[in-house]
C-alpha cells in the first residue's frame, strides 16, 4: 500500500521540500500532515476529499444525492457529538449506518461506532459537505406558497436562502459544473422535482432532480446573490454574480423566467482565466485561416460572423481583435453584455434603459477616431447603415448576424434595409460558424462504421476534392478524461464566403443565396456540412457530431 507522503508527491502536486518541511512541523507540533500542508497553502483543501478516497479506499459523497432523502431518525446528543467529528448519519438500516466523513479516522467517531456496536459505511465529503448535509436535522418547511411575497414572509425567504444547506448546496452544484466544465446550469421545476442540467461542449446533461422544498431557498439565494427582486416571481429577472469556488474567480450571467410549476433559472459561466483568443484554438481548417489573415490585413471594410446563439460568434471575433491587437491601433468594442475584458481594447456597453443603444453607440464611437470597429451584433437598420458607412470612411469593422449561413447574411441585412450599394461597397467577407464536439483525444479510436459513413455522404470524393492524403474516422468510445461521452472541447465548423467581384455583381433576388453558394464551390470552398465532414475525416471531430450541428 502507498503511503500518504508518497500519494502526496506522486498524485497531488506537493513538492519534497514542502513534504520534509511539513513532516518536521508534525514531529514537532503534532497534527494531520494534510492539514499542515494546507494550511502551508501546498495543498488546495479542495483536494482532501479525493485525497482521503485514494488513500483509504473510500467513495466520495454526492451530497445531492441525499440532501432530498429522509432525514434518519437519530437523537440530538448522538448528532452533536457527530457534527463535532465532521461526520455526519446519512441513513440508519437495522444497525447498519451509513456516514459521511472529512476525516474517516476520527477517534471520536469511531469510539461512537464501537460503543454502539454500529456496523458502518463510511463515504468521503468535504467539510462544506458535511455541513450542508448536517443541517438537514434543523430545516423545516417554509410552507410558503408560490404567490409572490410579502411582509414578514420575504424575511423568512432571506433566513432560508442564508442557511447552511441551500449555500453549501448550490455551491456544491456550481463546482461540480466547473469541474465537468460546464459552460451553463439550469434549473427547472420538471414532474414534481427541481431539475439541474449542466450544458458541456454545447449539450445539455442531466445531473440531479432536487427535491421540491429546496426550489425556493435556491432561486432566492441566487436571486439575492444577483442583485435581483426576491418578492417577485411573476416576470423575468436578469443579474449579475462575482464569486470565488474552487480557487476560481468566477462571474455568473443570471437570468430567472417565470414558469407555471415555479421559475426556471439560468447560470453562464464565464471564467476569465480558462478562455484563450488564439487562432490556433479556434480550429480554422488553414485554408480558411488563410483567407481570414487576408481579410485582417485590410484597413477597411466589414468582416461579419453568422451562427446562432451560442455557436461562438464573439469568441471567434475576440480572436480576430486579438491577431490586430497592438501599440499602433485604436480598437473600440460595442458589446450587450461585455463578457470578457481584453487588455489594451476599449470595451463599452449598451445600455438601452438609458437609449444607449448600438446605434447611438456606435455614432459616439466613430467620433473617438478608431481604426477597428467591434459591434457585438447588427440588430436594426440604423446600426447596420452607420456600420457599413464607417467601413467606407476607413474603419475596419467587425460584427454578428443571426443567418444559417454565410450567403443569407445578404439578404437579412437587405431585410433590414439597407441598401444593397451600401453591401457591395463595404463588405469584405462573412463567415459562418456552428461549433461541434471535438473527438476525445483519450479514447478516440478507428469508427467501427468508417466505411458505410464514407459511402453513405459519399466522403471519399470530398477527400479527394480537398486533397485529404490519409483518411481517419473516428469516434470516442467514453473515457473519465471526456465524462463518458466520446468528446472533450469543441472546435469551429465554418463556411467562408468572399465578397469578391462576382458577389458583388449578382443581384441580390431571390435567386442570390443559391447562387452564392454555387459560386462559392466553384471557387473551391466548403459549405458548413462540408467543412465539418472536412475536419471529421481528419480525426477531429465525427461525422455524427457534425450532422448534429451542421446537417
Amino acid at each position: 500500500m502507498i503511503s500518504l507522503a508518497e500519494l502526496l508527491v506522486t498524485e497531488f502536486q506537493v513538492t519534497q521540500r514542502d513534504l520534509d518541511k511539513s513532516i518536521s512541523y508534525q514531529a514537532k507540533y503534532g497534527g494531520y500532515l494534510e492539514q499542515i500542508l494546507v494550511n502551508l497553502g501546498s495543498l488546495p483543501e479542495d483536494n482532501l476529499p479525493e485525497l482521503y478516497s485514494r488513500y483509504f479506499s473510500l467513495p466520495i459523497v454526492d451530497i445531492t444525492d441525499w440532501i432530498e432523502r429522509d432525514v434518519p431518525q437519530i437523537d440530538s446528543e448522538s448528532i452533536e457529538l457527530l457534527k463535532a467529528a465532521c461526520w455526519t448519519p446519512l441513513s440508519v438500516a437495522d444497525n447498519h449506518w451509513t456516514f459521511a466523513a472529512k476525516y474517516p479516522l476520527d477517534l471520536s467517531a469511531n469510539e461512537f461506532i464501537r460503543r454502539n456496536g454500529i456496523t458502518a459505511t463510511i463515504l468521503i465529503g468535504s467539510e462544506a459537505d458535511i455541513q450542508t448535509l448536517n443541517a438537514r436535522f434543523n430545516v423545516a418547511d417554509t410552507g410558503m406558497g408560490d404567490d409572490s411575497v410579502i411582509g414578514d414572509e420575504e424575511e423568512r425567504l432571506r433566513e432560508l436562502a442564508s442557511e447552511a444547506p441551500t449555500v453549501n448546496l448550490l455551491n456544491s452544484l456550481i463546482s461540480r459544473g466547473l469541474r465537468q466544465g460546464a459552460s451553463d446550469m439550469h434549473l427547472e421545476p420538471y414532474q414534481g422535482r427541481y431539475r439541474v442540467r449542466y450544458r458541456i461542449d454545447g449539450v445539455l446533461h442531466e445531473v440531479e432532480r432536487l427535491a421540491p422544498r429546496m426550489q425556493l431557498p435556491i432561486v432566492t439565494r441566487l436571486k439575492i446573490l444577483s442583485g435581483m427582486d426576491i418578492a417577485e416571481r411573476r416576470r423575468p429577472q436578469d443579474g449579475k454574480i462575482a464569486m470565488k469556488i474552487a480557487n476560481q474567480e468566477l462571474d455568473i450571467r443570471v437570468s430567472a423566467l417565470p414558469l407555471n410549476e415555479g421559475e426556471s433559472v439560468v447560470m453562464r459561466f464565464l471564467r476569465k482565466e480558462s478562455v484563450t483568443y488564439d487562432m490556433q484554438v479556434l480550429g480554422l481548417a488553414d485554408d480558411i485561416q488563410q483567407y481570414v489573415n487576408e481579410d485582417l490585413a485590410k484597413t477597411a471594410g466589414v468582416i461579419l460572423l453568422t451562427g446562432p446563439t451560442g455557436s461562438g460568434k464573439t469568441t471567434t471575433l475576440y480572436t480576430f481583435l486579438n491577431e490586430l491587437n497592438n501599440d499602433d491601433v485604436k480598437i473600440i468594442t460595442l458589446e450587450d453584455p461585455v463578457e470578457y475584458q481584453l487588455e489594451g481594447i476599449n470595451q463599452v456597453q449598451v445600455n438601452s434603459d438609458i437609449g444607449f443603444d448600438f446605434s447611438a453607440g456606435l455614432r459616439s464611437i466613430v467620433r473617438q477616431d478608431p481604426d477597428i470597429i467591434m459591434l457585438g451584433e447588427i440588430r436594426d437598420k440604423e446600426t447596420a447603415r452607420i456600420a457599413m458607412q464607417s467601413a467606407l470612411t476607413g474603419h475596419l469593422v467587425f460584427s454578428t448576424v443571426h443567418t444559417n449561413d454565410a450567403a443569407s447574411a445578404y439578404t437579412r441585412l437587405l431585410d433590414l434595409g439597407v441598401d444593397e450599394f451600401l453591401l457591395n461597397a463595404a463588405l469584405v467577407s462573412i463567415v459562418a460558424q456552428r461549433l461541434a464536439r471535438r473527438t476525445c483525444e483519450h479514447c478516440a479510436q478507428p469508427d467501427p462504421e468508417a466505411a458505410d459513413l464514407m459511402a453513405k455522404y459519399d466522403l471519399s470524393s470530398l477527400a479527394d476534392k480537398f486533397n485529404i492524403k490519409k483518411i481517419n474516422l473516428v469516434k470516442g468510445v467514453g473515457c473519465e478524461a471526456c465524462g463518458h461521452t466520446g468528446y472533450k472541447g469543441r472546435i469551429a465548423v465554418n463556411e467562408y464566403l468572399r465578397c469578391d467581384e462576382e458577389i458583388m455583381k449578382l443581384p441580390k433576388d431571390s435567386d442570390f443565396i443559391a447562387k452564392a453558394r454555387k459560386h462559392n464551390s466553384d471557387s473551391g470552398k466548403r459549405n458548413l456540412l462540408e467543412d465539418g465532414f472536412y475536419k471529421a475525416l481528419l480525426g477531429q471531430t465525427t461525422v455524427e457530431e457534425v450532422l448534429r450541428v451542421a446537417g
